[in-house]
Order: C-alpha cells, then structure tokens, then sequence
C-alpha cells in the first residue's frame, strides 16, 4: 500500500513540475503568434510604400549624380524580377523596424516576470535606448556617411548620361530619327548607369553597420551594470580594441578610407 501512495505522490509532483513548463510554452507560444503578426503587418505597411522608400535611400545617389553634371540620374534593373524583389528586401527590413516595438514588448512580457524588480529597473532603460541608439546609428549613415562615400566612389568615374551629351550641344547635329551615341575622340567612354539592387546594398550596409556600431554605448554599459567589464579593464585593452575596431570597419564598410576612418572613429 505504501509503494502505491509513494508512486502517486512522485507522479503528483512530477505534473506539478510540468505545469509550470507548459504554462511557460503555451506563454511563449502567444507571444510568438503575436510577434509574428506584427511582423507580417509591418512588412505588408512597409511594402505599400517601398517606392516612396527606395526613393529615400537613393537620394544620396541622386543629389550625387546632379552634383557631378547629371540632369537625369537613371537607375536601372537587368532581369524581370528584379525591381520587384528589390521592393520585397525593403519592405522585409522595414516592416521589421515597424514591427520591432511590438515584438519588443512581446520579448519583455515573456521575460519580466522572470526577473527580480532590480534587474527590471536595470534592464528596461536599455530595452529603451538600443532601438534609440540604431535609429541614431542609420539617420548618420543616410545622412552624412552616404553622401560622402557617393562623392568618393562616383568621383572616379565620368557620370554624365547620354542625355546630358545630347542635351549638351549634340542636338542639333542630329536627324530627327537618329538615336546616336555621342562619339569620343579616343579611348573607351566610362559611364555609370548604376543598378537599384547594388546601389540600395551599399545604402543598407551602411545603414547596419552604423546602426549596429551605435549599440556599442548600449553593450558597454549593460556589460559594466553587469560586473563583465570595468573602465580600467576596458583601458588595459584599449591599443587591442583600436586594432580591431579599425579591421571591422574595414569589413563591414565598402573599400574606401573615408568611411572606413568615420566608422573608426565613430565607434
């Protein structure tokens, strides 16, 4: 008799340790479905104005090309499902940034109730600050970095359309049924005639490499609230961190110095 009581109080504990875990699932369950309608939300918002967005994020290749003697600043595509799939990519990143706060609130209702009100206190300025601090990170990119890094590679190369020749004193040369390329003395003619899925990937890895780099204030000072690191440990390893900040900002930006040294110096 004794055996069988022992047997159904184990079994009644063991239900009872499970119930938590189930309840912790079904939880977490919810706030993925939510997080995931967010998301699904957002890229469908985003999606409706990719155009207008990807306007945005080229108008520092625009103003570039008018700078450098373009009146029509053309971008082009060279497949069917290109353009298509460029707008797709944007209101993939986008919806995301749309949908963040709610998939960060999801993250913190699942996680709170497992911390004690100190580490609420702790951790929630920083729940706060980090999508503040990327924000920061990719306004300076489209704002200063872009155009600085468009002036230095367009720079290099001879950027005036057809159009601009035509327009430029070849018209009247012309039948008016002719569509001739503007003759050149010697060599070979080097235009630029940029296509909008390459031009938006430096635009976008701009855009996440200086917001990524503006979360590094966020990590340090989460990092030292939590005991990892200190100022005279960070001081100890400063000439390293330098070395590295300088070898990372040579991968994650394109192949030029001067946004190479504004990411170094930046971070």
């Amino acid at each position: 008799m004794s055996e069988v009581e022992d047997q159904d109080q184990d079994q009644d504990e063991v239900e009872r340790s499970s119930a938590p875990l189930l309840e912790h699932l079904a939880e977490l369950r919810t706030r993925l479905v939510r997080s995931v309608l967010a998301l699904v939300v957002g890229i469908v918002a985003a999606f409706a104005v990719s155009e207008p967005i990807l306007q945005f994020l080229l108008a520092p290749i625009e103003a570039t090309l008018r700078e450098l003697g373009d009146p029509s600043p053309t971008m082009q595509y060279t497949s069917p499902q290109e353009y298509l799939f460029t707008l797709f990519r944007i209101s993939m990143v986008f919806g995301f940034a749309l949908a963040f706060p709610v998939i960060g609130h999801q993250m913190w209702r699942f996680v709170a109730p497992g911390l004690y009100r100190t580490e609420k206190s702790a951790f929630l300025p920083f729940l706060i600050a980090s999508p503040v601090m990327f924000l920061l990170g990719a306004i300076f990119a489209q704002y200063v970095v872009t155009p600085l890094a468009m002036n230095f590679f367009l720079g290099f190369a001879d950027v005036s359309s057809i159009f601009a020749n035509l327009l430029s004193g070849t018209l009247e040369n012309l039948p008016d049924s002719a569509a001739v390329v503007p003759e050149t003395q010697e060599g070979v003619r080097v235009t630029f005639f940029g296509k909008v899925n390459e031009s938006l990937d430096i635009t976008l890895k701009f855009i996440m490499a200086f917001g990524l780099c503006f979360q590094l204030p966020v990590l340090l000072t989460l990092m030292g609230k939590a005991g990892l690191v200190s100022a005279r440990g960070l001081a100890q390893v400063r000439k390293y961190a330098m070395v590295g900040i300088l070898v990372l900002a040579a991968l994650v930006t394109p192949p030029d110095v001067v946004t190479q040294m504004i990411l170094f110096v930046v971070v």
